[in-house]
């Protein structure tokens, strides 16, 4: 399944002699160009580090700015990456992994969230999505979600979705 997923983002990911282009991708380096074009903040979140790893190096080609944080980031780098972001005005763009981000980040600065990947559990992909909603937050804040079509990640959806309607009519 982690196969499938990984070729959903990009098939380079799992075969680096791999030539041709991923949409999804191309998709979400086209949005993220827009939204900080028009000086908005992006949160990019990833479940996989190798996804952050070619969403890095894209954007590196482009000279675009980036704040970076994965499980392998040490507590003084992240403190570090999390003030740059929220307070350098040319950074725009923070990439972050989903577990490392699920926790403990105040990005009040971004108002665009945006889940490269969806997690079997959506609490999961909720609570970094609420990195962005913290008090002091100022702006509206937009979340979406990539999804390739006709892949394991949309059984991902429907799978998301039934744990959805599960808590709601078993949780009060």
């Amino acid at each position: 399944l982690t196969q499938l997923r990984l070729a959903a983002n990009h098939p380079k990911i799992l075969d680096p002699n791999f030539e041709g282009q991923s949409g999804k991708h191309n998709i979400l380096i086209d949005m993220v160009m827009e939204a900080i074009s028009q000086n908005h903040k992006v949160l990019l979140f990833s479940q996989f580090v190798k996804q952050l790893s070619q969403f890095k190096r894209a954007f590196e080609k482009r000279n675009i700015p980036f704040a970076y944080i994965d499980g392998q980031t040490l507590s003084s780098q992240r403190e570090n990456q999390v003030t740059g972001f929220q307070k350098d005005s040319e950074i725009k763009l923070f990439l972050i992994s989903l577990k490392a981000g699920g926790a403990g980040l105040n990005l009040t600065a971004a108002d665009y969230v945006f889940i490269a990947d969806p997690w079997w559990n959506p609490a999961t992909e909720q609570q970094a999505i609420a990195r962005a909603h913290r008090i002091g937050q100022t702006h509206h804040v937009f979340s979406y979600k990539f999804i390739s079509r006709n892949s394991v990640e949309e059984k991902i959806l429907q799978l998301q979705e039934r744990k959805s309607l599960l808590a709601k009519n078993f949780i009060t």
